[in-house]
């Protein structure tokens, strides 16, 4: 698949302005509540109209404001799975089903029933469905059209929580077994690390990043970025060299693995990344315990640096193995990160 996008949508208090191109496979989209995301979907799809740009699929333009192009949704070749599935509410699994197919209905309902394992459900109604089983009839529906491009938009915020992880599993054994391109929107790192190979960053209306999703959790680039793939612990840096940067809010000094460049503004660090260390070790600074709160796996620690002032509190996770056996519940006297583990990041306002 080949999918060019690049697009403006205004409202009025908020302005999408994207543009991304992806040869196949899964896209991610990650980004805030309110960040265009589904915004972006709906563009795609054909259910709201940019005011300026250019989607091409496939070699098959859906949209060109210049040239005056906007096919139907009907005629876009392009599935979407709404939120709250969308399932009429009158049809049963199987009238569901079959209402997008355009050939042979009792063929398309026979596989399709049994690709999504929907056995014994044909009769039910959307009401009388589980939230998993109201997914697999909408992705089923979906696929009954034969679309080129999936379009999924939030496809588990509708699912308990207990629910979500093993349902990430079956979509993905499905997605495997259909081989169909799809973009996933999501506001969960999480969903879109286990599930998107590539990932497309969104904040505010603009592309931030995009590339390979373990590539950009490991080194985002930009502090909205990070922020939105997890990393809690961010301070100004001021640059010492291309290795050195003074961590501002925790008055420490850091070396980095990455450059830092003259518009590098924040060092972001993990909350898994620390280690206990001795005064003497590569970026090892002192330590003082702020407040120590155990989770049902983990234990989040939160201290300060002891140096320069009132420093800006840090997280650090760790196991419980690890604080209440190792550690004795204790604070050691020095914590260390590895230069490698120092995002050197820049902000999105500054390359306005």
């Amino acid at each position: 698949m080949s999918l060019y996008v690049d697009i403006e949508k205004k409202y009025k208090d908020f302005s999408l302005k994207v543009k991304f191109e992806t040869q196949g496979g899964i896209l991610g989209i990650l980004g805030a509540s309110g960040c265009g995301k589904s915004m972006t979907l709906k563009c795609i799809a054909g259910i709201v109209n940019p005011e300026r740009g250019k989607i091409v699929l496939n070699g098959r333009t859906l949209f060109d404001s210049e040239k005056k192009i906007n096919l139907k949704p009907q005629k876009r070749r392009v599935g979407y799975l709404f939120q709250d599935y969308a399932l009429f509410p009158n049809k049963t699994v199987e009238g569901n089903i079959t209402c997008a197919v355009k050939g042979d209905k009792k063929a398309a309902l026979k596989k399709w029933i049994s690709l999504f394992q929907l056995e014994g459900l044909e009769k039910k109604y959307p009401h009388q469905l589980s939230g998993g089983q109201k997914q697999r009839t909408a992705l089923a529906r979906m696929l009954a059209s034969e679309p080129e491009l999936l379009l999924l938009d939030e496809p588990f915020s509708a699912l308990d929580s207990h629910l979500k992880e093993m349902l990430q599993m079956e979509m993905l054994e499905l997605l495997k077994k259909i081989n169909r391109d799809m973009l996933l929107v999501s506001h969960s790192r999480d969903e879109v690390y286990r599930l998107c190979p590539d990932l497309l960053v969104l904040d505010q209306g603009r592309k931030v990043c995009m590339g390979q999703t373990r590539e950009i959790f490991k080194e985002p680039g930009f502090l909205e970025a990070a922020r939105l793939t997890g990393c809690k612990n961010f301070s100004r840096i001021r640059r010492l060299d291309s290795r050195q940067v003074k961590a501002e809010d925790w008055g420490i000094v850091l070396r980095t693995a990455g450059e830092v460049t003259e518009d590098s503004s924040y060092a972001g660090i993990r909350a898994h990344y620390f280690r206990p260390a001795q005064k003497s070790e590569e970026n090892a600074f002192p330590v003082e315990l702020a407040e120590a709160v155990e989770s049902p796996f983990e234990m989040y620690v939160i201290f300060r640096v002891k140096g320069e002032g009132e420093t800006k509190p840090v997280w650090w996770k760790l196991s419980k193995e690890e604080w209440h056996q190792e550690l004795g519940e204790k604070m050691p006297e020095y914590l260390k990160v590895d230069p490698a583990d120092v995002m050197v990041l820049k902000e999105m306002d500054q390359q306005a």
